[in-house]
């Protein structure tokens, strides 16, 4: 699974060519699906007025709620100095889990945000669809 934080997900509103074409693929896919954090859709929302609606209109997204135990998490890691909100709730996403036990891969622009470790890969790598 391929985790979109809110630099990724302004830059997929905005147009990004290589974003558009992973989120076409992953719709046309019955397996690979993009992973939207609620928290970074909420923050794209806020940075860019209709980004999160224009993410939304998308095949292929699956929104990752903050459920109970999520919210726990994040709000802990956020306290531990792990990054913002957004930023947390887009790595906590990216990690292995009971229903996901790979760890998925997180597209941003900002990888700097991301703790050493962190799988990372830049929206504009070549490695990408061109």
């Amino acid at each position: 699974m391929i985790v979109l934080d809110t630099s990724a997900l302004t830059a997929l509103a905005g147009g990004h060519g290589k974003l558009a074409r992973i989120a076409e693929n992953a719709a046309a896919s019955p397996f690979r699906h993009l992973i939207v954090p609620a928290l970074c859709l909420l923050q794209a929302e806020l940075h860019d007025a209709d980004a999160g609606l224009h993410v939304l209109s998308l095949p292929g997204i699956d929104v990752e709620s903050l459920d109970p135990v999520a919210a726990i998490a994040v709000a802990s890691m956020v306290r531990d100095g792990y990054g913002g909100p957004d930023t947390v709730h887009a790595l906590y996403c990216s990690l292995p889990s009971a229903h996901r036990p790979e760890t998925d891969l997180l597209l941003t622009a900002r990888a700097q945000d991301y703790p050493p470790g962190t799988i990372t890969v830049d929206i504009d790598d070549d490695r990408l669809l061109g």
